[in-house]
C-alpha cells in the first residue's frame, strides 16, 4: 500500500484541536439563523462554526462529524464532546490538499476525494489529535480541476460511487461527465452512468437501494434554461444527455444538431434553473413527522450567474408510494437576502437523533435543524 506524505495540523493548541464552544461571532451568525424560514415545528441553530469551506459531510460511527473543503483544501473532524448539540472541538485532519471536497466514511475509515486521488484514513476517529498519514485508494481519476471536486457516497453493494464532472461548461471529452464506481480498495473501475454534467450529490433511497444524484445544468443559456437536474439510476449504463440534450427534453444549441432527446434518460425532476442542487439525501429518522420519512433533502447552493439570484436554501422532494418524485417544496430559505446569499447550503446529512446537519461553505458553518412535536 502506498503511503503519501500529507501536511498534518496546523494546530492552535498543542493537541491539534481548535476550541469553538465560545467563538468570537457565534452570537451573530445565531442571529443570522433568525432570518432561516422553517415549517412549524422546526427549529435551527448553529451546530459548528470556523470549519473553512464547509463541503461534504460525512458522520463516523462515534458520531464525529467529517467536513471536506473545496477552496480551503483542508479535512476536518467536529466533535459535540458533551451531546448538547454545538461542537466543542474542530480538528483540522489535513490540509494542503487539492480541493478535498468529497469525503465519506465507512469500514471505520474516512475516505477524502482530492480532484484525481481518493486517500482513506484508517481508524480515524481514534486519532483525531494525531491523523495518521493517509493510504492512497486510487490516483486515476482525471487531475483537471473545473468541476473536479468530488462527492463519494458508498452504495448498499459496499462499492464507492464518484462523480467525475465535465471539465468545461459546455463540451464532449472522453474520460468525463461521469458517475464512476470502485470498490473500496480502489479496484473494479467502471463508468456506472454517463452524460452527467456536474452531480456533487449523490443517495441511495433507503428502501430500493437505488441512485438518486443531482445534476448542475449548462451555463449561458440564459436565466431560466436549462433546469438543474434530478436524476434516478437505478442501474449501471444510463445516459442522461450532456452535452447533447438539457433538462430531457431540450437540445444543446452547440452540440445537439442531429440529436434526439429521446435517446437519453430524462431527469426524474426538474429543479430551477442555476440554482446548483447539490448534497442530497434521504430522511429514515423519527424525530421529525412521518411524513418526512424516505423523503429527499437537497442543499441547493444558489446560483452565480443569474440576473436574479435563486436557491440558498433546503427543498424536500416528496415520493409517492410507488417510488415517483413527486415535486419539490421549500423547506428551510433565508440564505438568500434580496441579491446576496449570506449562506450557501452545500450538504446535508442525518444525525443519529433523526436531526439534519447543513454544511454552508460561505460562512464556514455547519447547521442543525431539529424538530419540536410541542412547537
Amino acid at each position: 500500500m502506498n503511503f503519501l506524505k500529507t501536511s498534518i495540523i496546523a494546530s492552535i493548541f498543542a493537541l491539534g484541536v481548535i476550541a469553538c464552544s465560545s467563538a468570537p461571532g457565534s452570537e451573530n451568525l445565531q442571529e443570522q439563523l433568525n432570518l432561516i424560514s422553517l415549517p412549524p415545528g422546526f427549529e435551527i441553530h448553529l451546530y459548528a462554526e470556523g470549519v473553512e469551506n464547509a463541503r461534504q459531510l460525512a458522520l463516523g460511527d462515534n458520531g464525529t462529524v467529517f467536513v471536506g473543503s473545496r477552496k480551503a483544501g483542508k479535512v476536518h473532524a467536529v466533535v459535540d464532546t458533551n451531546g448538547d448539540h454545538f461542537a466543542e472541538r474542530i480538528y483540522l485532519l489535513a490540509e494542503d490538499l487539492n480541493m478535498p471536497s468529497g469525503i465519506e466514511f465507512k469500514f471505520g475509515s474516512l475516505y477524502v476525494g482530492a480532484v484525481n486521488r481518493i486517500l482513506r484514513y484508517d481508524d480515524i476517529e481514534s486519532w483525531l489529535d494525531r491523523p495518521p498519514e493517509p493510504d492512497l485508494v486510487t490516483d486515476e481519476f482525471p487531475d483537471k480541476s473545473h468541476h473536479g471536486w468530488k462527492y463519494l457516497r458508498f452504495g448498499p453493494d459496499g462499492k464507492l460511487y464518484v462523480p467525475v464532472g465535465a471539465p468545461c461548461n459546455i463540451c464532449n471529452e472522453p474520460g468525463f461527465s461521469q458517475i464512476r464506481r470502485i470498490f473500496a480498495d480502489g479496484s473494479g473501475d467502471i463508468v456506472y452512468a454517463g452524460g452527467v454534467r456536474n452531480s456533487v450529490g449523490l443517495a441511495f433511497h433507503p428502501e430500493t437501494g437505488e441512485l438518486w444524484f443531482t445534476d448542475n445544468g449548462r451555463d449561458r443559456m440564459g436565466d431560466d434554461l436549462p433546469a438543474d437536474e434530478l436524476n434516478h439510476a437505478p442501474r449501471a449504463g444510463m445516459d442522461f444527455g450532456y452535452p447533447w440534450c438539457h433538462q430531457g427534453d431540450t437540445l444543446d444549441p452547440e452540440f445537439g444538431k442531429d440529436k434526439s432527446c429521446a435517446d437519453y434518460t430524462p431527469p426524474a425532476l426538474l429543479l430551477d434553473p442555476h440554482v446548483a442542487a447539490l448534497g442530497l439525501m434521504f430522511y429514515t429518522g423519527r424525530m421529525f413527522p412521518a411524513g418526512y420519512h424516505n423523503q429527499l433533502f437537497i442543499a441547493q447552493h444558489g446560483s452565480w450567474n443569474r440576473s436574479e439570484k435563486v436557491g440558498c436554501n433546503v427543498v424536500l422532494v416528496r415520493f409517492d408510494e410507488q417510488g415517483n418524485a413527486l415535486g419539490q417544496e421549500l423547506f428551510a430559505s433565508g440564505w438568500l437576502q434580496g441579491d446576496n446569499c449570506w449562506g450557501r447550503p452545500n450538504d446535508v446529512i442525518q444525525m443519529p437523533d433523526g436531526s439534519l446537519l447543513v454544511s454552508d461553505d460561505k460562512a464556514g458553518a455547519i447547521y442543525r435543524i431539529s424538530y419540536k412535536a410541542s412547537q
